[in-house]
């Protein structure tokens, strides 16, 4: 295993400065945004051969790519597609899914030429709130068919171009926990370009354990984002976990923490993830609303670098 880090913290700096960054705050790896939102790659013209010259920064760095992501525009194969998601692409619904459905293609596309496996995304949910059974019963059920419908042919471009797509459990998509997670692979029919970005902060907002995700799921691991978070116990009798309002509201019952500074039980979560084999990335994803960027990044890599499992297993000696 080792250290990576997501690159939205460090927005605020010019590409090449963000890499050095990086690598002097100890990390091995990058995770690269390239929806039309991030300042770093531009998909069009990285497609155009500046996939070249992005490749050798992350080189010079020190760093190599654990995986691309695009979030944003995977969020419009499934919606919601009404004003919510018109600041990603403003259009009617058609144009919305024909969009998502071409960047993602594309995003496909720049991984196989940067030679990165992994691409990091959403699919989106027609409506999250089906989860709870009214006015429809069968609401949330009645979505399989366009999610199929919707997904497979992009999964079956990220196959052909030797790319397979990481999906990110998370509220609003419709695969959020273990037992969507699941029903989303068998509708799928176990697409071998189909898993998971393991994002375990994400798991314990829909209120389940990550560690029992990975012990049921862990051969679908494709990435990980090593990203914590707190119950807080005293907001959580006002306000529940699914709090609405701004991130850095103080009173939230939910908070996203660095890693170490919340619930997730990472030594467990860790050996899950080896005795899953997995011996890939952990991108910290710093969206804690209690620290600064670079002392929140610094606070991460300080925790986990003692916790990571470089060395293979041994054959048993005892």
């Amino acid at each position: 295993m080792k250290l990576g880090v997501c690159a939205q913290v460090l927005y605020h700096l010019p590409l090449r400065e963000a890499l050095a960054a990086a690598a002097r705050l100890g990390f091995e790896a990058i995770e690269l945004p390239v929806d039309a939102r991030s300042p770093f790659v531009d998909l069009d013209a990285a497609l155009a051969g500046g996939w070249r010259e992005l490749r050798a920064a992350v080189r010079d760095a020190g760093l190599t790519i654990s995986a691309l992501s695009n979030h944003q525009e995977g969020q419009l194969l499934l919606g919601p597609h009404g004003s919510d998601t018109d600041a990603i692409h403003a259009g009617d619904a058609d144009e919305k899914v024909r969009y998502a459905t071409r960047r993602l293609g594309q995003t496909a596309a720049l991984a196989e030429a940067l030679e990165v496996p992994v691409v990091c995304g959403f699919t989106g949910c027609e409506d999250y709130s089906r989860w709870f059974p009214w006015p429809d019963p069968l609401g949330y059920e009645k979505m399989a068919p366009v999610f199929v419908e919707r997904v497979r042919p992009v999964l079956d471009e990220f196959a052909r171009r030797g790319v397979r797509f990481a999906h990110e459990c998370h509220p609003r998509q419709f695969a959020y926990n273990l037992e969507t997670a699941q029903w989303a692979l068998a509708l799928l029919d176990h697409h071998p370009a189909f898993g998971f970005n393991l994002d375990p902060a994400n798991l314990l907002l829909a209120g389940m354990d990550p560690v029992v995700f990975v012990a049921e799921l862990g051969d679908r691991v494709l990435h990980v984002h090593a990203k914590d978070g707190e119950r807080v116990a005293h907001h959580i009798a006002r306000s529940g976990l699914l709090a609405h309002g701004p991130w850095d509201r103080r009173d939230r019952g939910f908070r996203f923490r660095v890693p170490g500074w919340g619930d997730v039980a990472w030594k467990p979560l860790l050996t899950e993830l080896r005795l899953a084999g997995y011996d890939g990335t952990l991108a910290v994803e710093h969206e804690d609303p209690t620290m600064g960027r670079m002392e929140g990044l610094t606070k991460a890599v300080e925790y986990l670098n003692p916790l990571l499992l470089r060395d293979p297993p041994e054959a048993r000696w005892w």
